[in-house]
């Protein structure tokens, strides 16, 4: 349908068709409840995934940091905002991810804008998953090479037109590591040697697995079986697993320094305020040494995939955190979440164009905080929750 050319008209033709987006004010930090409206409620849609985001040892590192560094850098880190802890940071997430170098942005977002806006150009070539993040799909549209998109985790597809491709200029194919919506996988070891055979690099965005996945939580991308010849470019953000805010991308010396020449997003921005830097490295120190964390998690998804599978509930291939309950209409998600509010849980109603349309749903998320008796509380809401509401 043609698009309405007037503001007021395209609010209400998005309220019309139930994609309007309201924010809810929270008050308190993160964790397994949040309080909204004067209502504690069980928080089932948050990326802290290991339940740091409101840690006392991070928040006590922020605060010694503060009165170290002030709350603020000035500047960018090309100017004067690059401080010790900035590098301290990087050099320690170099070691962790066991790539060479690694360098800090201010988000996720920018960071992906970064990376693909310096390496791509005209002439070049990026190929996408399909269901990526809209950071990498922006990114590659933004690069001013030229953009393709192939079928869900789908090699045969990206192997044809890896085949196509043409032979000058560089190919860089990129995908999420666990995909943000539908929390499957990257079918990593298949698509390296895709682009193995056909030249091409490799970028992956494990925002999703950083801290989750893998020995000590390095994530999708293990240095013991991926080296930077596999997988060019690693990028990882704090805002999730580990309970910060911020990202990096790690690789070679080479591309590091070419993004620190070329990458608007890092070029342009003010530094993340160090006394961030500081509280990140204390996080991933705990990151690496609490494998409970983790453990917690994982008896906590297998838990709600067995309820959930017990009560016949349709669930998506996915064994990360992310666990999406497809409801099909923007309206019946929103009815869905509502209903589960009204027994005291908090899970958010995602909608196109986050999703493809026909596919909203509710993202379940769960945390290495929540207890057994929580996702239980999850489990009977939800059987009730569908039922009342006409999803099921």
């Amino acid at each position: 349908m043609p698009r309405p050319t007037d503001i007021r008209e395209e609010l209400s033709d998005l309220r019309h068709r139930g994609l309007y987006r309201q924010r809810r004010i929270v008050d308190g930090p993160q964790g397994r409840e949040v309080e909204i409206d004067g209502r504690r409620l069980l928080n089932f849609c948050s990326n802290d995934y290991l339940g740091l985001a409101a840690d006392p040892r991070l928040a006590e590192a922020m605060q010694a940091a503060v009165r170290r560094w002030g709350v603020g850098t000035g500047a960018s880190h090309l100017v004067c905002g690059h401080t010790r802890a900035h590098h301290e940071l990087e050099e320690a997430l170099a070691a962790f991810t066991g790539r060479p170098h690694a360098l800090v942005f201010s988000s996720g977002y920018a960071a992906n804008l970064g990376a693909l806006g310096a390496l791509l150009g005209p002439g070049d070539l990026v190929l996408e998953d399909r269901l990526n993040h809209a950071s990498l799909l922006d990114g590659g549209l933004l690069a001013r090479a030229r953009f393709g998109r192939y079928r869900h985790v789908d090699l045969e597809d990206l192997a044809a037109k890896l085949a196509a491709a043409p032979a000058t200029g560089r190919t860089l194919v990129v995908s999420d590591g666990t995909f943000s919506m539908d929390g499957d996988r990257c079918p990593l070891p298949g698509l390296v040697q895709a682009a193995g055979r056909h030249g091409a690099r490799v970028m992956i965005d494990d925002a999703h697995g950083f801290g989750v996945h893998g020995r000590g939580g390095r994530g999708l991308v293990d240095p013991t079986v991926f080296t930077t010849d596999d997988v060019a470019v690693l990028v990882g953000t704090f805002g999730k697993a580990f309970g910060t805010a911020g990202a990096f991308v790690a690789g070679e010396a080479d591309l590091v320094e070419i993004m620190i020449q070329r990458a608007r997003t890092y070029i342009y921005t003010t530094a993340m305020p160090a006394a961030l830097a500081v509280t990140t490295l204390a996080s991933l120190r705990l990151v690496e040494a609490e494998q409970w964390r983790r453990d917690a998690l994982a008896a906590r998804v297998a838990q709600f995939r067995a309820g959930a599978t017990d009560l016949g509930l349709e669930l998506a291939a996915s064994e990360s955190p992310i666990q999406p309950l497809i409801a099909g209409d923007p309206a019946r998600a929103l009815a869905l979440s509502a209903a589960l509010e009204a027994r005291g849980l908090w899970v958010a109603a995602i909608r196109p164009p986050t999703v493809p349309p026909g596919s909203a749903r509710l993202r379940v998320t769960l945390s290495a905080a929540h207890r057994p008796d929580d996702v239980d509380r999850l489990l009977e809401a939800l059987d009730a929750g569908l039922r009342a509401s006409g999803a099921g």
